[in-house]
């Protein structure tokens, strides 16, 4: 037996956050769905598994209770269930950065279609910066992308200050896996005095999905938080596992 994997985000207002943890469990638990869904008043994060049409019937349910029909989801197939039970978490952000100047929900950078973004970061101009950890970047990144040698995403604040100057860098552009930690950035930059930021729309993933081989940018396969490590162009399984040891991504073994 497959299962489908289903990824999504959005910032939006929330309230009464213990009433929708109440039913986002409840709904999970009756189709079988195992993963984690986290709320915070800043909006949704989550990475849920199950059958098909169990999934899609939980998604129907929390697009219709949060009033977000057009909620972007990516979906995978995965041989095996790679979470042990449901989890419905309370938290104070959805991806956590503890700046109170990243605010996702007030301002954000400009999003680009993956088919437009070739053309943007080919721009001499423009400044390409990956926002993701030292090990992510190492497996795989864009042609030319810098590398912000962080090992957590709350680092980030801190090579933005030491490397990156609204008044010299005109023009930055930011990706991540999925699209949502470069949500949280562009909103800080903006707020820093950055004007035109740029952000890839649906992030690596989307990305990997939209464009052929033969016009990517790519380089390398995608990490990604699931049972298959990392992903490359279609997002097709690629070549890493978890060290059993150390928990860090390493080349597959035959």
């Amino acid at each position: 037996m497959s299962f489908t994997f289903a990824s999504f985000y959005r910032f939006l207002l929330l309230e009464n956050l213990t009433d929708l943890q109440t039913k986002f469990l409840n709904w999970c638990n009756e189709e079988k769905i195992k993963g984690t869904i986290l709320i915070a008043t800043e909006g949704i994060n989550a990475n849920i598994v199950g059958e098909k049409e169990g999934l899609i019937t939980v998604i129907e349910n929390i697009k219709k209770e949060l009033n977000c029909e057009d909620l972007e989801i990516k979906y995978a197939e995965v041989e095996l269930m790679p979470f042990e039970r449901m989890k419905v978490k309370i938290k104070a952000e959805i991806i956590t950065f503890g700046i109170e100047e990243a605010n996702p929900n007030k301002q954000v950078g400009t999003y680009i279609k993956p088919k437009d973004w070739n053309n943007l970061i080919a721009q001499p101009d423009v400044k390409l910066v990956d926002t993701r950890n030292e090990y992510e970047y190492n497996i795989g990144t864009f042609k030319g992308a810098k590398n912000p040698h962080i090992d957590s995403f709350k680092e980030f604040n801190d090579y933005i200050e030491k490397n990156l100057n609204p008044e010299k860098d005109k023009k930055v552009a930011l990706f991540c896996t999925g699209g949502i930690r470069c949500e949280k950035v562009t909103s800080l930059m903006l707020s820093k005095g950055f004007k035109e930021v740029y952000h890839l729309q649906g992030g690596i993933l989307k990305y990997l999905e939209e464009i052929p081989p033969e016009e990517s940018l790519w380089e390398g396969e995608c990490f990604v938080f699931d049972e298959r490590v990392a992903v490359k162009h279609g997002l097709e399984t690629g070549s890493y596992e978890l060290c059993p040891d150390t928990g860090n991504p390493i080349v597959r073994s035959n």
